[in-house]
């Protein structure tokens, strides 16, 4: 695919980014235990496209690289320290500090999307119960929305996300109730990122939030009632602006912030 975009564009590969799932390391290329992505923990992908292709490869997770897109083009740009946030599947994150996309330990991702909220709460795959992304990702709206139906009826067995929006929108009780919860939790979870880190503005992007109209009111005050020692009304909030590419654009920030 690499090849046939370079013929078509009629243009050489300088260079290779890419933003991948799940955790990552970014300085040796090697993909960790990813549940999406089966059979390809431990594959090193920098190394072979950069023996294929002969030019320098950079690898991050996948919010990393939509924070450093949204940074240098989007919701984020000119802001010093900004927070672009994934709500969908799961709940990821990058940090940016000073300008600087955040690295942990031994370049370690923050997995933003599993701190705990409510510890009494459902049990999430990473281990913890009650992370962030058990209770307010598009899968956590799907089962609680299940879990509440009478007599789980064959419509709420194949439910998604996007459905519940729209069934709320159109003034279903349940939905709209999946809706608030959504909110309260989004919310939380956002106040926690607002009290520790005090960003500048804070970009959500991912499936659910194309729905972010159902949840930003609601999830804003839950902000104000839980962010009483920080000047939490300084934060932007809003919804990432590059769209479906964002991903793609991403990808290609990876390299230029590695190597340009």
């Amino acid at each position: 695919m690499l090849r046939r975009v370079s013929h078509e564009a009629a243009v050489d590969i300088s260079g290779i980014g890419i933003g991948c799932t799940g955790p990552v390391d970014p300085s040796t290329g090697i993909i960790g235990q990813v549940s999406f992505l089966p059979g390809w923990e431990g594959a090193n992908v920098v190394e072979g496209l950069s023996q294929e292709f002969g030019v320098p490869t950079a690898l991050e997770n996948d919010a990393d690289a939509t924070a450093l897109a949204e940074a240098s083009w989007g919701w984020g740009r000119g802001k010093t320290q900004f927070i672009c946030v994934t709500v969908g599947t799961g709940i990821g994150g990058g940090v940016m500090l000073d300008g600087r996309l955040y690295r942990g330990v031994d370049g370690s991702h923050p997995e933003i999307g599993h701190h705990v909220l409510d510890p009494s709460g459902p049990r999430c795959f990473c281990g913890a119960y009650g992370c962030w992304e058990s209770l307010a990702s598009g899968p956590a709206m799907v089962n609680w929305l299940r879990a509440n139906t009478p007599s789980r009826s064959a419509r709420a067995a194949n439910m998604t996300a996007a459905e519940i929006c729209r069934l709320a929108e159109r003034g279903d009780y349940l939905a709209r109730q999946a809706v608030i919860r959504e909110a309260y939790y989004l919310g939380l979870g956002l106040a926690n990122l607002i009290t520790l880190f005090t960003p500048d503005a804070i970009a959500l992007g991912g499936g659910l939030m194309e729905s972010a109209h159902l949840f930003l009111d609601d999830a804003r005050r839950v902000i104000a009632r839980n962010c009483g020692l920080v000047p939490f009304g300084k934060t932007q909030i809003g919804v990432a602006s590059l769209g479906p590419d964002t991903g793609l654009i991403g990808a290609a920030r990876v390299w230029y912030h590695r190597f340009g």
